[in-house]
């Protein structure tokens, strides 16, 4: 062996064992020697992934491409920019990646991976099964199979996939919180002893601790048990609202903000002429799953799911320090874009969603922080904003398992911050829909649900579309779902949630006073 190729397998083996210290040191000194290597900026490339360094790390995979082009680089290339949220850039690399031309089961389940990030659950699991066919005791291949078939709507495969995760790993939380998040356990067929045993081991891991008193929260819901579902839930989210005790005043600043500059979202000068996007906004668990699947099954109108591209959009022409797209130094920064820039930069970024159709959904419900700059941005737009029950809203909320690492979910770990943020939510956009009328609907899901026929006609007409029948039958929506709703939304319009935040009426007095809500 060499010492070109000894220095490479040197990188390898220090990369295995999270030394990207000596790592990139064996990468450097064999350019320094050798001059460029793809694989040595191939591995520098995945060095920088691993340290959390995206834009560095896909940089260093371009050189590598640029040197010799190989499947195994677009591979991370999709990582990368699945994991900014590009999911043109993305589903680009993958097609420079195809399930055929990859080997190693490592690599099969990346892309597997990064286009599950994106949406694109379908597309995702031929790569999970020959991930699986290459290495069958691998418990998280297992995992993300079963996560995309969920979402895709093939609930047997998931439950299959997640039992056989376990199998392999009997402490994986995350599987046993997303078997028990498929629904139907009764009170003889049920995880509740295993998750029981499981919560014990875990009594010291915050994470592990928090998917495990989800579930068995489900667990509990499913047998009637509500009282026994909010004790296991209440001290299982303890620990994440000591981790993130300031998020509640951080909140408050960035709401104080909006409602101080809503006036000047009205002076709208500029923007792009598009009509293109329709975004639906509001407070997660309050229908937004629901009126996107509405819109989507319109035949002009395709479905993006939860986009990040706005506020990465503004993120990137701001170009703030902070490691956070929505803070309020980016918000202060965004009032000086140029509005038409951003709304270009915002039609770049989703030009593939409209190779097919004219009208895109973007139903990202914190888009709703957005609202001004929308407004100035594409004025075109229209913006349909969901409003439910505060109450059922904000226990929804909190019954919720959002993703742990996002700083955005933090205010519901505990129920009184979401009692405030749905308050400050609920005033800024009667504060935005004063200011602009014709271009925001504020949709009520109680009326939705028990009208649907009459609410989705109006629901139509404002987003400026022709009446077709098959927009009331969400059923018949087949695109898959990646948000908590994927199981419901796959029924018929139905009001049997509505009212469900009573289970826990004995456990929400202080919610209900906040909220004015009398018994």
């Amino acid at each position: 062996m060499d010492n070109r190729a000894q220095l490479l397998e040197a990188a390898g083996k220090a990369i295995n064992q999270r030394d990207f210290v000596s790592a990139h040191k064996a990468c450097v000194t064999l350019i320094k020697q050798w001059g460029d290597d793809a694989h040595a900026y191939f591995l520098l490339g995945i060095i920088h992934i691993e340290m959390g360094q995206i834009n560095k790390a896909i940089s260093l995979l371009e050189k590598s491409n640029a040197l010799t082009v190989r499947p195994l680089t677009f591979a991370y290339l999709a990582k990368c920019h699945a994991l900014k949220g590009d999911m043109s850039a993305a589903l680009a690399a993958v097609d420079n990646a195809p399930v055929n031309a990859l080997e190693r089961a490592l690599e099969l389940d990346t892309v597997g991976v990064s286009l599950s990030r994106v949406g694109a659950h379908d597309r995702a699991l031929p790569y999970f099964e020959k991930a699986i066919s290459l290495s069958p005791d691998n418990p998280f291949f297992y995992y993300n199979h079963a996560v995309s078939c969920k979402f895709a709507g093939n609930f047997n495969a998931a439950r299959e996939g997640f039992e056989k995760a376990i199998t392999l790993k009997p402490d994986y939380y995350q599987a046993h919180f997303a078997l028990s998040d498929l629904g139907g356990m009764t009170a003889d067929d049920n995880h509740i002893a295993r998750l029981s045993v499981l919560k014990e081991q875990l009594k010291d891991n915050a994470d592990g601790g928090l998917h495990v008193g989800h579930a068995l929260a489900k667990e509990y819901e499913a047998i009637g048990d509500y009282s026994r579902a909010f004790e296991v839930l209440n001290k299982a989210k303890a620990p994440k609202r000591k981790q993130f005790s300031d998020i509640d005043s951080r909140f408050q600043a960035l709401f104080d903000f909006l409602e101080q500059t809503a006036a000047d979202s009205a002076k709208i000068t500029g923007g792009s002429d598009s009509d293109s996007p329709i975004f639906v906004i509001g407070m997660p668990r309050s229908g937004t799953t629901l009126v996107e699947r509405i819109i989507s099954n319109h035949s002009q109108v395709t479905s993006g799911g939860e986009l990040q591209d706005f506020g990465v959009a503004v993120k990137e022409l701001t170009a703030t320090s902070s490691n956070q797209v929505l803070d309020l130094p980016t918000l202060a920064a965004a009032e000086a874009l140029n509005f038409t820039t951003l709304g270009e930069r915002y039609l770049e970024r989703t030009a593939f969603l409209r190779q097919h159709h004219h009208y895109v959904v973007d139903k990202l419900p914190f888009n709703f922080f957005y609202v001004g700059l929308i407004r100035r941005a594409l004025p075109k737009a229209k913006i349909v904003c969901l409003v439910r029950d505060p109450m059922d809203t904000c226990v929804g909320n909190f019954r919720q398992l959002f993703s742990i690492n996002s700083p955005y979910y933090a205010y519901a770990y505990d129920l009184m911050n979401i009692g405030r943020f749905y308050q400050r939510f609920e005033e800024l956009m009667a504060l935005w829909s004063a200011h602009h009328p014709e271009a925001i609907r504020l949709q009520s899901y109680e009326a939705l649900v028990a009208n649907p026929e009459a609410e989705v006609k109006q629901l139509i007409q404002f987003c400026g579309l022709d009446w077709e029948p098959q927009c009331v039958q969400v059923e018949t929506n087949k695109s898959p779902v990646s948000t908590a709703s994927k199981v419901q939304v796959r029924e018929a319009i139905n009001a049997r949630s509505v009212g469900r935040w009573k289970h826990y009426k004995a456990h929400t007095e202080a919610l209900q006073q906040l909220l004015g809500v009398r018994s």
